[in-house]
């Protein structure tokens, strides 16, 4: 039997190990932090963590890459279902986690670019796709994964309104909305490397696929005007 003061020691130690792997994945119980604790305990304490601190949110099918298309099925049947539930749009996609990997589903008519940005236009509009310079007036609305709406400007009650080519929008975003016409309506689907950017000081939490429905509603001209010392720019 060990001492009291070694069991509150080891105690201690077990805590710091706990601790470390849910901040650092690749810690090595080998580490001298273990050093007294028995190989039965050893076993337990690597499994235990191992299985929850690491993989928490995982079931246990998805410990495994598995392939099975029964699966593949469920997830997406579970995906719609809880998209129905937030009143997703028709034919919003869906998106099957399985770990850290993410499948798009989406119907074919839907656009894959090589950066990774994916669309489909409803109605193409008629014009001159906008420039940098230019300011673009359009409508939005924004869900997440589940199909739940984020945002809207139908709802606030007047568009947005922006220039292009000086990194006010999100780069999906603004790639998105390059290449349309006034009068087209288009839904972007926007990966996390071409989001925006998270943490405590912004809105997003952590990095996932975002959805916006487009409405390009014009397009305008702008010119820098200076008034003494103030200086801005007026499109039309």
């Amino acid at each position: 039997m060990l001492q009291n003061s070694n069991s509150q020691g080891n105690h201690v130690a077990n805590l710091l190990i706990s601790s470390l792997f849910h901040l650092q994945p690749t810690f090595s119980l080998e580490s001298g932090y273990i050093s007294h604790v028995d190989e039965k305990i050893r076993r337990r304490l690597l499994f235990g963590l191992v299985t929850t601190a690491l993989f928490p949110t995982l079931s246990s099918s998805g410990k495994t890459k598995s392939k099975n298309p029964y699966d593949e099925k469920r997830l997406l049947e579970q995906n719609k279902r809880v998209q129905k539930e937030n009143n997703a749009p028709e034919d919003f996609p869906s998106f099957v986690r399985e770990g850290f990997q993410v499948n798009v589903v989406t119907p074919e008519n839907y656009v894959k670019c090589d950066s990774g940005l994916i669309y489909r236009d409803f109605e193409v509009g008629k014009g001159d796709c906008p420039k940098d310079g230019q300011q673009v007036t359009f409508h939005y609305v924004g869900y997440n994964e589940s199909g739940r709406r984020i945002d809207s400007t139908y709802l606030q009650g007047s568009p947005a309104k922006i220039r292009l080519g000086n990194n006010a929008l999100v780069p999906g975003f603004e790639e998105g909305i390059r290449d349309m016409r006034p009068g087209g309506k288009r839904r972007i689907i926007i990966p996390p490397e071409l989001g925006p950017p998270v943490g405590p000081s912004t809105f997003f939490s952590a990095k996932q696929f975002e959805v916006f429905d487009v409405e390009l509603l014009s397009i305008q001209t702008c010119q820098r005007r200076t008034i003494a010392f103030y200086s801005d720019f007026v499109c039309n």
